[in-house]
């Protein structure tokens, strides 16, 4: 963390987005707690103005939603789960004279119970096309709403969207650690999955860092976590939208 503070004054960075699993279990301990909300003050002190955070299947979502009220006066905008509201998933970045300068689709682990119904003596094909099914609804909503934002804002303002999920060419090691979730007990989603909306999907889950595409991206874990990632190269990867919409990338190594 104080690598990754380092870095973000270096860069000056604007936004910090975590897409998921924050913790590696539901209860995190009282000092690994401390941890956490010393750095997202350092962050603060450090320039980035903005930091956006959305649970993982790791994450307690009512833990990390418990403080996001708080924490929103440091400009730390968190989504632990999916809620009524599909409005509480969209969080629009601004600079400091309050122009909108992106907007950020901040979806987090979603839960089979959040997206769907169980069906009594659902086969296991039609349970998997149920949940990519829902899945995929749940991103065209909120893309759609994404857009209806922006065009009331500022047409030109790319839009950023988060994911916590196995989408089909991430990478893992058989001893990483990832849980199986209802995905990836199922099958991994594809990425068209993802409308065409988004100008940068930030994706959690898989700890391996990963091009999926140019702008759809894992950045794996910031540390190993479990001993086939002894050897990988840990990283973050830095995002800047410029001319508008178009991208460019690079990717720190964490040292």
């Amino acid at each position: 963390l104080d690598w990754l503070l380092t870095t973000i004054q270096e860069e000056k960075i604007d936004l910090l987005l975590i897409a998921g699993d924050v913790f590696d279990t539901a209860a995190p301990s009282s000092s690994s707690q401390k941890i956490y909300y010393d750095f997202l003050i350092r962050v603060r002190n450090s320039g980035c103005k903005h930091v956006i955070i959305v649970a993982g299947n790791h994450d307690s979502p009512s833990f990390l939603n418990a403080p996001k009220e708080i924490l929103s006066a440091l400009n730390v905008s968190v989504v632990g789960n999916v809620g009524t509201h599909i409005e509480d998933e969209i969080v629009v970045v601004s600079n400091e004279k309050g122009t909108p300068l992106l907007i950020v689709c901040a979806v987090p682990f979603l839960r089979e119970r959040d997206i769907s119904r169980f069906a009594e003596g659902e086969s296991y094909s039609d349970r998997s096309k149920r949940i990519n099914e829902n899945i995929r609804k749940h991103y065209e909503e909120v893309a759609a709403l994404a857009e209806k934002v922006r065009l009331s804002l500022n047409p030109e303002i790319p839009i950023v969207a988060t994911g916590h999920m196995s989408v089909t060419g991430g990478k893992r090691n058989e001893d990483d650690g990832v849980r199986e979730t209802y995905i990836g007990n199922i099958e991994a989603v594809g990425i068209d999955i993802f409308p065409d909306t988004f100008d940068y999907v930030a994706l959690g889950h898989y700890h391996i860092a990963c091009k999926i595409k140019e702008n759809i991206r894992y950045c794996g874990s910031p540390i190993p976590m479990g001993f086939g990632e002894a050897s990988q190269k840990k990283c973050v990867n830095i995002i800047e939208f410029i001319e508008g919409m178009s991208i460019e990338s690079k990717t720190i190594p964490v040292f």
